[in-house]
């Protein structure tokens, strides 16, 4: 000891390294709980990234490996149909709805109107930009003109009230 302060030996540094080395291989559950809040489970509503129903919403109903899992929109709501899925092509959402493993296309219409999720997902801004962005694509020229005309008289405004507001 050197004026009070303990020097821990070479294998009590060597230990706490590997408790330290244990605990970032393999943390708890409360831990891991703590860390993610979308977890893949029936009810969670997504948004698929990639392949024939890219940008549409569909929600989880059942889970067939560490990989795949069973998606249903249903057709009558966001017109995707029942089938199978990687999760990778799949962006979870923060919503769920309360259904049973397997749902039926009614059971799920039924859930997702209850818990109203689809109007909470159409508020939030991830949905209002791919919106917009959609909007955005399907525009005319005409339609493309007419915004350009609107922002040039916004902006001729702006200037009109900051050159008011300097002098």
């Amino acid at each position: 000891l050197a004026q009070g302060i303990a020097i821990p030996s070479p294998l009590e540094r060597e230990s706490a390294h590997f408790t330290v080395v244990a605990q970032r291989l393999s943390p708890s559950l409360s831990t891991m709980s703590g860390m993610f809040t979308r977890f893949v489970e029936p009810g969670r509503l997504a948004l698929i990234t990639y392949g024939p129903c890219e940008g549409k919403m569909c929600t989880i109903v059942d889970i067939v490996d560490q990989k795949r899992v069973v998606v249903d929109g249903p057709v009558s709501v966001t017109g995707v149909p029942r089938h199978m899925m990687p999760i990778k092509r799949l962006s979870l959402t923060d919503f769920k709805s309360t259904i049973v493993r397997g749902a039926r296309e009614k059971a799920l219409r039924l859930a997702l109107e209850k818990d109203d999720v689809m109007n909470k997902w159409a508020e939030t801004n991830r949905a209002k930009k791919i919106k917009a962005r959609e909007t955005r694509k399907n525009m005319t020229d005409f339609d493309r003109f007419k915004l350009m005309v609107a922002k040039r008289k916004r902006a001729g405004q702006v200037r009109l009230a900051l050159k008011k507001i300097k002098k």
